[in-house]
């Protein structure tokens, strides 16, 4: 494929747009599926007596159901069909967009592979992580799909319905049909469909290996490293923390868990021809006996994985790797947490009184301030998440946390630490930016050997952008936006990563690196509070309200939900009450420490 088609294919825009598709997709079909389950709020046509042929001749002849000559099955279906086209209008649809989401997937994925794409977490940060994302949540979708028992009745009753209405069958109905048959087994169908992009996959997965190692290690080893300590080396305070790799820094250990476990359950061919693959797949394995596919909806992945590769010829050593790897977990995961939780209690507290009494060092720190947010934010989901589905171990009790509200109410510190002192961290910021990035920046691009126009285009932008910006602006309170500049470097990744490009980003490392560490910097003027919703948001669950600014919380939910939203949030909330207030006795307990005795 010529690098002029690669560039009108805007693969960068694609893959922002159908993430944020496939979120919404995801949600409805998790909506369908909630609703359907509960007779409560089922669609009355599946419950209603007359009803019960219909449903059941349906469900027995989908896809060919004949409408004409099945009049005596469908009788009852004729007399409300009008209204069952009205009830059943948005199921139908959330259907057909599934479909057509999956359409969309299969278009840019086989793109990619037709541009022969190098993907770097490293290095394409936004580039890898879209591309993976889009992947972990396609799966989400199919495998949620499937899990609605009624999507054949749900699919058939409107269509039968349309067509005793219009005349003809919906457009849609053939291929959507084949597409529900097509996943009965979702899983050997997805295997079979990423069969091709393995090279792909798994090349973007053996990217993460060092860094998902490394937020693997134990208490004792971020003890020794004096992790998210200021005072272990007093020189060096005030000295910026940084990294080459600062979008990889607070990735979520969760996400990338979803990530490895998912791509290789797809990719599953690798695992026997490259020992890398191997070895990282192990690592995702032991690690967490289920992830998260939206919600309390997860995939209990050791037993998947086991069932699927014991019907796989040559995978014998594979399901003892599986069996081993959860062995491991339940003896040993509940352990390893529970010490980085303790851990982190007394690191986060250290962190939160240096940062309390000396704000200015959210400056060059702000890096150490949302790596504790992020390793927080982890412990806690893999606790409730483990909790919730804790299966037989001999030491219930690590599963069972009496400090973790404690360890809730130095994250909810250092979050609101952060938002009080949002223009201490914007103004060194903007200052780095202006007198060291863009800098920085122009002796890189000076120093490329090969830089073709509509690369050395956005470059420059870059620079210009940088070199005007002044402390007056945050005096001023001007409201800053780089979501351009970001945008620009998504698609400068997906323009160096392809097979055929003149200039090639794992060629120039150091271009990615200064880029990066710029689209950190730019986020700490704009989106600081983009970046605390993800690893601020447990603590906001637990600590929220039952009336305002709850509904805040949920601002993003289709309009759809809201018929059960409220028990289901009631119903899910239970334990995060239960953490609240155990947070409020810490919270009033710190508080009465910091007040002087005569004035309590």
């Amino acid at each position: 494929m010529s690098m002029s088609s690669c560039y009108q294919h805007k693969l960068s825009e694609k893959l922002t747009i159908l993430n944020d598709r496939g979120r919404g997709v995801l949600i409805r079909i998790y909506n369908i599926k909630k609703t359907c389950s509960d007779p409560k709020s089922k669609p009355p046509f599946l419950l209603e007596k007359s009803m019960e042929s219909s449903v059941k001749y349906i469900s027995k002849k989908f896809p060919n159901i004949d409408v004409r000559s099945s009049t005596q099955h469908l009788g009852p279906v004729h007399k409300e069909k009008v209204e069952i086209v009205r009830f059943l209008t948005n199921y139908y649809q959330s259907f057909v967009d599934v479909m057509e989401f999956r359409d969309h997937v299969y278009e840019l994925l086989n793109t990619i592979d037709a541009c022969q794409c190098h993907f770097d977490i490293n290095l394409n940060f936004d580039f890898t992580r879209s591309y993976l994302d889009l992947i972990v949540t396609y799966t989400s979708v199919i495998l949620l799909l499937s899990r609605i028992e009624d999507r054949r009745v749900l699919i058939g009753m409107y269509n039968c319905a349309f067509e005793m209405t219009q005349g003809h069958s919906d457009p849609s109905f053939a291929r959507l049909g084949q597409m529900v048959l097509e996943y009965e087994h979702p899983l050997k169908k997805l295997i079979e469909e990423f069969g091709p992009h393995t090279k792909a996959v798994s090349g973007a997965l053996l990217s993460l290996h060092f860094l998902f190692t490394r937020r693997n290690q134990g208490a004792e080893q971020w003890r020794s490293a004096q992790l998210l300590s200021l005072i272990s080396a007093p020189p060096t305070m005030i000295n910026p923390a940084s990294s080459d790799t600062m979008a990889c820094e607070y990735l979520s250990l969760e996400v990338m868990e979803r990530w490895i476990l998912i791509g290789f359950l797809l990719c599953h061919g690798c695992l026997n021809a490259n020992p890398q693959c191997q070895k990282l797949w192990k690592l995702g394995l032991q690690g967490s006996l289920y992830i998260t596919l939206i919600r309390e909806e997860v995939l209990q992945v050791h037993k998947v994985t086991e069932d699927l590769f014991g019907s796989l010829k040559g995978y014998g050593k594979r399901v003892t790797d599986i069996k081993e790897s959860k062995e491991y977990v339940v003896n040993n995961s509940g352990q390893f947490h529970w010490q980085r939780r303790q851990f982190l209690r007394i690191a986060v507290k250290e962190l939160d009184t240096v940062l309390m009494d000396e704000p200015g060092l959210l400056g060059p720190k702000a890096l150490l301030a949302f790596l504790a947010l992020s390793f927080v934010r982890d412990e806690v989901n893999w606790l409730i998440r483990h909790a919730e589905n804790v299966t037989k171990t001999k030491t219930p009790e690590d599963y069972v946390d009496p400090y973790i509200a404690e360890l809730l109410f130095l994250l909810e510190e250092v979050r609101s630490l952060i938002q009080k002192h949002t223009k201490v961290i914007q103004r060194y910021h903007l200052q780095y930016l202006a007198r060291f990035d863009a800098l920085v920046l122009s002796d890189t691009i000076q120093n490329l050997s090969v830089c073709p126009e509509e690369e050395s285009i956005i470059m420059s932008s870059f620079v210009s952008t940088l070199s005007s910006l002044n402390l007056k602006q945050v005096d001023t309170g001007e409201k800053f936006d780089f979501s351009g500049l970001r945008l620009d470097w998504f698609r400068l990744q997906t323009y160096t990563s392809v097979n055929k490009a003149p200039m090639h980003l794992y060629e120039n490392p150091d271009l990615a690196k200064i880029m990066n560490l710029i689209v950190f910097h730019s986020r700490m003027l704009d989106s600081v509070e983009e970046i605390l919703l993800p690893v601020g948001a447990v603590a906001q669950a637990v600590l929220a309200d039952l009336q305002p600014p709850f509904p805040s919380l949920v601002v993003f939910q289709v309009v759809e939900e809201s018929s059960f939203l409220t028990l289901d949030m009631l119903e899910s909330c239970f334990p995060y009450v239960l953490l609240r207030n155990a947070y409020r006795e810490v919270s009033r307990a710190f508080y009465l420490s910091r007040v002087p005795a005569n004035a309590h």
